[in-house]
Parts: C-alpha cells; sequence; structure tokens
C-alpha cells in the first residue's frame, strides 16, 4: 500500500522546514522547536494514516455494482448508467476524492461524483455514464481511489490511492440488431415473426419491379428495349416473384480497417452496415447467413430464420472487433503474459506472489482458474500453444482490449473471400443474393473469377465499400492538406473498383452515411 501526501501537508512540511532553517540561521531555539513540531506532526500523520486506511480495510472498504447480473448488452452509441455502491462498515468517516473508472477506451464512461464522504458504517452511490463506441465485448474492470482517513472529524494529511477489481461485462451490438434482440414478441408472436411474409424478390414474374442497368449475365429477353432507346444505355426490366431469399452477407473484417477514431472506423460501419442488411432480411422471413472473413475465416453463419439465427449473427459480429488471436494481435506471448499478470494479480487473494517472474505455465494455470470470475464465456483464441491460449483467453473473458497487428491483413483477406465465395456455390439451399462488404478487388484479383462463377448461376451481388475517407479532418494546415490527399487517392479507388465490380456483373451499393 502507497501512501502520498495531499497539497497542505505538502505546504506544512515546508513551512515546517523553512521555520527550522530560519530558526537555526537566526538562532531563535522557539522557532526552530516549532518548526521541528510541524514536521514531526506531518511524519506522525503518515503513522496515523497507514494504520487508519488498514483498519479502514480490515473492517470492510468494499465496492459493488447494484445490477442484477454481471453483463449487460446494450446497442452501440448508446449510453446507459451502471451504479456502484461504495460501502464503508469500518467506525472511522473516510474520505473518497478522484474517484475514476478503471475500464476498456472502448467505453467513454464518466463518473458522478468524483469525491465524496462517507462516515462510519455507511454507504454511498456512484454512477457511471457509459458510452459503448465499439462492438465487441469489453471490461468494467472497478473503480480507482484515492482516500484520506479523516480522524476527528479532521481532513486528511494523506491520499491513500486503492483499487476494486470487480469485474462487469458490457456486450455491445450494432443498433438494428440490437433492437431485433429486444423484440417483446414471444411464443406464437415469436414464431410469426420468424416466418415473416413473402418478399418480393427478383425473378420471373407478372409485376414490374424497377428498371435497371444492364450487366453481364442478364438475359436478352429481360432488356426493355424501348425504355434503352429513350436513354440511351441498356435497360433491364426486373420482375418480382413471391418468394423467401437465401441472403449471404460477407463482411471483410481485416485489422487495418479498424483505423481511424474510435466509433468512426471503416469497420465500425461495414458492422452496422451489415447488420441492417441482417435485421432486415430476417424480418422480411429471408434465410440470412454471414460469413466474417481476414486474415482467415473467423465466422460461417449457415442461412436460417428466426431469433435465434439473429442471436447467432450478432454473435459473430460482435467477434469481429474481437482482436485478441495471435494472427490478429501485435502482442507476442510475452506480452500477453504481462497483461495477464497485471491484472490477474489484482484479482487474486494472494496477489499472485507465489508465481514466480517468467513462470508462465504457474501464470497460465492461475489465470485459467480466475475463468470462473469472468464475465464472458469465450472460445479458445487462435495461438501457437495451448499456454498461450489460456492466456489470450483470459483477455478476451474480462474484455481486456489488446492492440492490432501493424501490418493488416489486406492480401491474405482476398485470399479467404475467394475460397468463401467459392464455398456459397456448394452450398444448399443455393445463395439468391450475396452481399459483399470490403474493399474493392485489384483489377487480377482471383476474386472477381469468383463473381463471374456466382453470376453465371443466376446469384444477385451487390458490394458495399467501406468510407475510407470517414473521420478524416484535422485542424493543422498540413493535416488538412495530408488529409485531402487521401480523400483524393480514397475517391479514384472507389471509382476504379466501382467500374471494375460492374463488368463482372456486381450492383455496387453506396455506403450509409452516418452521423457523428
Amino acid at each position: 500500500m502507497q501512501i502520498f501526501p495531499t497539497r497542505a501537508t505538502f505546504h506544512v512540511a515546508l513551512a515546517g522546514a523553512a521555520l527550522v532553517a530560519v530558526g537555526v540561521a537566526s538562532r531563535l531555539t522557539p522557532m526552530v522547536a516549532f518548526g521541528g513540531a510541524m514536521i514531526l506532526a506531518v511524519a506522525a500523520g503518515r503513522g496515523l494514516a497507514w494504520l487508519a486506511v488498514t483498519r479502514l480495510r480490515s473492517a470492510g472498504f468494499e465496492m459493488a455494482w447494484l445490477h442484477p447480473t454481471r453483463t449487460v448488452r446494450v446497442a452501440r452509441s448508446s449510453p446507459f448508467d451502471v451504479i456502484a455502491e461504495l460501502r464503508n462498515r469500518g467506525p472511522d468517516p473516510v474520505r473518497a476524492v478522484a474517484i475514476r473508472p478503471i475500464a476498456s477506451s472502448v467505453l467513454d464512461v464518466e463518473v458522478t461524483p468524483t469525491e465524496l464522504t462517507l462516515g462510519a458504517d455507511s454507504r454511498a452511490r456512484i454512477t457511471l455514464r457509459v458510452r459503448p463506441l465499439r462492438v465487441g465485448s469489453w471490461g468494467l474492470h472497478g473503480l480507482a481511489l484515492e482516500v484520506r482517513a479523516t480522524p476527528a472529524r479532521g481532513e486528511g494529511l494523506y491520499e491513500v490511492p486503492l483499487l476494486f477489481a470487480n469485474p462487469f461485462g458490457v456486450e455491445v451490438v450494432s443498433t438494428p440488431l440490437h433492437a431485433l434482440l429486444s423484440s417483446p414478441l414471444g411464443g406464437r408472436g415469436r414464431r410469426g415473426a420468424a416466418l415473416g411474409r413473402p418478399s418480393n424478390a427478383v425473378g420471373e414474374g407478372d409485376e414490374l419491379r424497377e428498371l435497371r442497368d444492364h450487366v453481364p449475365g442478364d438475359p436478352f429477353k429481360r432488356i426493355a428495349w424501348k425504355a434503352s432507346a429513350k436513354r440511351g444505355q441498356l435497360l433491364v426490366r426486373d420482375m418480382e416473384r413471391e418468394e423467401r431469399e437465401v441472403v449471404w452477407l460477407v463482411l471483410d473484417a481485416s485489422v487495418e480497417l479498424w483505423a481511424g477514431p474510435m466509433g468512426h472506423a471503416p469497420l465500425d460501419d461495414g458492422v452496422d452496415e451489415v447488420a441492417a442488411l441482417a435485421a432486415a432480411h430476417l424480418r422480411a422471413g429471408d434465410r440470412t447467413g454471414l460469413a466474417v472473413v481476414a486474415s482467415r475465416l473467423r465466422s460461417f453463419v449457415r442461412p436460417a430464420q428466426g431469433a435465434q439465427q439473429a442471436v447467432s449473427i450478432t454473435r459473430a459480429l460482435t467477434d469481429a472487433a474481437n482482436l485478441v488471436d495471435a494472427d490478429r494481435s501485435d502482442l507476442d506471448e510475452q506480452d500477453v503474459a504481462l497483461r495477464v499478470f497485471e491484472h490477474a494479480r489484482s484479482l487474486d487473494g494472494a496477489g499472485l506472489a507465489d508465481v514466480a517472474s517468467g513462470d508462465l505455465d504457474g501464470l497460465a494455470l492461475r489465470a485459467e482458474a480466475l475463468l470462473e470470475r469472468a464475465p464472458f464465456v469465450v472460445g479458445v483464441p487462435f495461438a501457437r500453444t495451448a499456454r498461450e491460449q489460456v492466456l489470450r483467453r483470459h483477455l478476451a473473458a474480462y474484455g481486456i482490449e489488446v492492440p492490432p497487428r501493424p501490418e493488416g491483413e489486406r492480401q491474405r483477406a482476398e485470399a479467404t473471400l475467394t475460397e468463401v465465395l467459392g464455398t456459397l456455390l456448394r452450398e444448399r439451399p443455393s445463395p439468391t443474393v450475396v452481399h459483399v462488404w470490403a474493399p474493392a478487388p485489384l483489377s487480377k484479383s482471383p476474386v472477381l473469377a469468383a463473381l463471374r462463377r456466382l453470376r453465371l448461376h443466376r446469384v444477385e451481388l451487390r458490394w458495399s465499400m467501406p468510407n475510407l475517407e470517414r473521420g478524416l479532418g484535422g485542424h493543422e494546415a498540413v493535416q488538412e492538406i495530408v488529409d485531402e490527399a487521401v480523400r483524393v487517392r480514397a475517391r479514384a479507388a472507389r471509382h476504379r473498383g466501382q467500374a471494375l465490380l460492374r463488368r463482372v456483373g456486381v450492383r455496387c451499393v453506396s455506403p450509409v452515411r452516418r452521423a457523428g
């Protein structure tokens, strides 16, 4: 336990030292004695503060969350309140100052109040206003504060930092899926919602759905010749037929797409767009599936309907923000072990005193035992050894964020996307719509060949590109010049990519613009 003097204590000690110096120089014994007494009082106050705080902790000075569960599911960017209670079970009053949360940087947390005084055997509530900035599973790890024991109702001379390690989990999901999961329907009403109404799909029907531009693969019998002559370009009739779609949503979750301000990175928007599409198709009764790709396939949720499918898609999108795997993280095993040690020490009763420095096997055993107290139940992360898997799993289970690897996954993600598109051709039931959210492929990318094969099987292809310009806008003159150059380059790449995709029969969908 560390003890730090308050500003008033520092001033008293400084004044005492000055009196002693002046008294010695002036040979004034009373002044020396008075200054020495002030310094002695400060030293005695340190001992009293140590005893008071030790007595306070042993009597029961603790913090608890006033929430019925250890986790809460919330929509991204939707603020909510969590109430914590400080309990002073001791006979002495105490003043708590500099109250602050210990939480993931993905959670924007404000604490009210930041200081308070607790009388003997009393309680006080603290409100934490939390605004989640990114989907994923994140941790509110506890509270940190500094206490001043106040014997005889006087102002404490020393501050003692205290940490209350009390993990609380925040599962952040995209707003469209959160609304779908929060639906109050149950029983027969839930089954009816899962069935949905037949959607008006593109196909051989009697009603005109829309006139659109001709893309390679469209049959000539659907060309609207009169309208094409008036417009000066080939237009195609899309007719409506009543049936439920088999929709596949494919999300590129490469780590470089998380670059940018928290909550405003391209992949933040991408997760929201895919979630909105999933919610809309599920409400319409379409069988909806999801594939999340990066340097390897991260999630593959086969098409289905209903509320349980919404839960499965939500989990897959939430996992898209997970960077704890060894192939996505900038931390090696030693770095991970250091983070686990610092976190587990606050939870372990003995403070890991019996785990030697550098004993990664012993640390892994202790970290695995502490998983019972974790707010999240997670799968086994990707790692090179079983020991490293345990250490990385500890970080994921407690919602501890990990920095991404700087190299990125662009090339390997394209290879994974090519494999997934080829897999969709072999899936049963066959897809009717495939919607990809990813950067545009390169001109000689194998992704284009996979798209052509899907188009030959009469699969409707849609593609949304990330808005790489989002989050730009510096205040410095040089920064603004750099940002403008990035914008121009991003726009040019988008236009080239759209032209390339249209040539293989893909319909390009503009990114959704979001405020904030």
